[in-house]
């Protein structure tokens, strides 16, 4: 799923060339080409020069186990895993700018838990664009799963109410929210959030379980922004990224970790309603750095 991403930084260390000036340079200009931001990208060659120095290293494959190791630390910050309480139901909020692939995320999300034999609702509380609460309407119908829907311009905080109500209601295990579509005016953002969060607590005595920022790694450094604006004001416990399948770049992926400390939960791959898998970090790691195939740089 990942051919491709990091080509450039895996043959780097393919070749037979010493850690000399030349070597961390050429690693450095391979790490932004792969989407890597400067900041995140001039730290790890910095790290990567000091160890080998240290520890007396001149070949380039214990050097690239320690890059393996390093990125490994940065991706496994937080809970990877979806947070699925004992006691339903539970609550999913799942934000992002329009264009990011999020509904078709939400329906990818639904259809996994359903194939896990949960029962879902999904509550289109992206209530100001009307094709918003359209399409996740059909994802409903083609996944046979119900979808509550407000007025549009209505408060999406009532229709998350409602959600929650119809799933006390019929013993659903989980309510996925699809909301704040668009960062409008961040003071609105918090006061939509914040009123969900309310709801949340005196429905079920906690915070949503998740809310998970959906954000396009086709974007790079935009990516990085729109995670760094949506944590200021949501609270966020996970990204999910999406068309991983499409770049061979992928480095926004370590970008995002390092810089936000946010986790990473779940990576698309695909179009098809399977193509949304668990992020692991080591797993992530062992596929952008070893076995890499293609042309040299």
């Amino acid at each position: 799923m990942l051919k491709g991403v990091f080509r450039k930084v895996a043959q780097l260390f393919k070749r037979l060339q010493p850690l000399d000036n030349e070597f961390f340079e050429q690693l450095e200009e391979a790490l932004i080409s792969s989407d890597v931001s400067a900041k995140t990208a001039g730290a790890l060659v910095e790290y990567l020069r000091e160890e080998t120095r240290r520890q007396g290293l001149t070949e380039a494959e214990p050097a690239r186990d320690l890059l393996k190791e390093k990125l490994i630390g940065i991706l496994q910050k937080g809970n990877a895993e979806l947070a699925w309480p004992p006691s339903p139901p539970r609550l999913y909020l799942v934000v992002g700018v329009n264009g990011t692939g999020k509904t078709t995320t939400i329906a990818k999300l639904a259809n996994r838990a359903k194939q896990r034999g949960a029962r879902i609702i999904l509550a289109a509380a992206d209530t100001f664009r009307a094709a918003a609460s359209e399409q996740l309407e059909e994802w409903g119908r083609r996944l046979e799963i119900p979808v509550v829907r407000g007025r549009p311009g209505g408060d999406p905080a009532a229709v998350v109410f409602d959600a929650l109500q119809a799933a006390h209601a019929r013993g659903i295990d989980l309510v996925i929210a699809d909301t704040a579509g668009r960062l409008h005016t961040k003071r609105n953002l918090m006061e939509e959030l914040a009123k969900i969060h309310r709801i949340s607590v005196e429905k079920f005595g906690r915070s949503p379980d998740e809310v998970l920022l959906v954000v396009d790694a086709t974007t790079g450094q935009n990516a990085l922004q729109q995670a760094k604006e949506f944590q200021l004001v949501t609270g966020l416990t996970g990204i999910v990224l999406t068309k991983l399948d499409s770049t061979a770049k992928g480095g926004i992926v370590i970008t995002i970790a390092d810089e936000t400390g946010i986790p990473i939960k779940c990576i698309g791959t695909g179009e098809g309603m399977e193509d949304l898998e668990d992020f692991s970090a080591k797993d992530f790691v062992d596929a952008i750095l070893d076995n890499q195939q293609g042309d040299e740089i």
